[in-house]
């Protein structure tokens, strides 16, 4: 739904996303990068989300995977983020990153709706590699789910760090549970400019456990789009934000709690505009404010 809301907003809105200072494009701006708190290790603080963009596996697919794959590397990105029920996403995006021979350039995260070996085999398969940097349980839902055979793993060298995801305000008890007692290296939640629920309950407890925050749907599953629709960047946002993409995205990148943003996108050109948001100013405490209440207005 994101990708046509957002080809749409830019055939309309094109202006908005065109001749902001270089402070919010500027390639040659330091990257924005963020510790795992468990480790140390920085990532850049854009990635990519693959729900609903790579779940084809046809040319089509794997040329515009090929690309983005592309665009995320050249402009300094590392972390892919899919999961083994993402229609072909996995295939696809094994299929370019051995074809481009790009494995050690990548950050590679992927989901198990259960802690089962055979899911876990078929997807280290489908990405064509023996180890994984991230291994999350997806949609936690049960507040006494286990993460011991993700533990079990991690030790075993299949993965480096482990997780948990939640893309439901109403599993969100669950997810607190687990994350204070399974204390995972990553959770990942829904958290947007106009969903801020997680901001309220998650991010306290995940910066109280260290764990690392993604924040998937960054850009609210098109509303924001369609919020600001054919209006162009306010002139106090100029300074941080190139586009309103990365004005939404720098929104939760200036919430030092957030590891990284992962949107999803299969247009190599928005991929290069989420990587915009990694560079140059991020909004102050007021600025942040100003953007809530902006959005508000709408």
């Amino acid at each position: 739904m994101m990708r046509a809301t957002r080809r749409e907003f830019a055939v309309l809105g094109i202006a908005a996303l065109v001749g902001r200072p270089a402070s919010a494009q500027n390639n040659a701006a330091p990257l924005i990068t963020r510790a795992i708190p468990r480790t140390g290790e920085r990532i850049p603080a854009v990635g990519l989300g693959t729900a609903y963009v790579f779940d084809r596996e046809n040319q089509q697919t794997q040329n515009a995977a090929t690309e983005v794959v592309r665009t995320l590397i050249e402009s300094g990105g590392q972390l892919i983020d899919t999961a083994s029920t993402y229609g072909d996403a996995e295939s696809v995006l094994g299929d370019v990153i051995a074809h481009e021979g790009t494995r050690e350039k990548l950050f590679i995260a992927t989901k198990l709706e259960a802690p089962d070996a055979a899911e876990l085999k078929r997807s280290l398969s489908r990405l064509k590699t023996a180890k994984l940097d991230l291994l999350q349980l997806h949609n936690v839902r049960n507040p006494r789910q286990s993460l011991a055979q993700f533990k079990a793993w991690k030790a075993q060298g299949i993965c480096r760090y482990i997780g948990v995801t939640s893309t439901f305000h109403g599993d969100f008890a669950a997810m607190e549970s687990v994350i204070a007692r399974e204390q995972p290296d990553f959770v990942q939640i829904d958290y947007s400019l106009d969903d801020r629920e997680a901001q309220k309950r998650i991010l306290p407890l995940a910066a109280e456990t260290k764990a690392a925050v993604l924040t998937a749907q960054p850009l609210g599953r098109g509303r924001l789009f369609r919020a600001v629709r054919g209006k162009p960047v306010p002139d106090w946002a100029q300074g941080f934000a190139g586009s309103w993409a990365q004005f939404f995205l720098k929104y939760l990148i200036s919430d030092e709690r957030v590891t990284a943003v992962i949107p999803g996108t299969a247009n190599p050109v928005h991929m290069a505009d989420n990587l915009g948001a990694m560079r140059g100013n991020l909004p102050d405490r007021e600025q942040r404010a100003r953007m809530v209440s902006f959005l508000e207005t709408l």
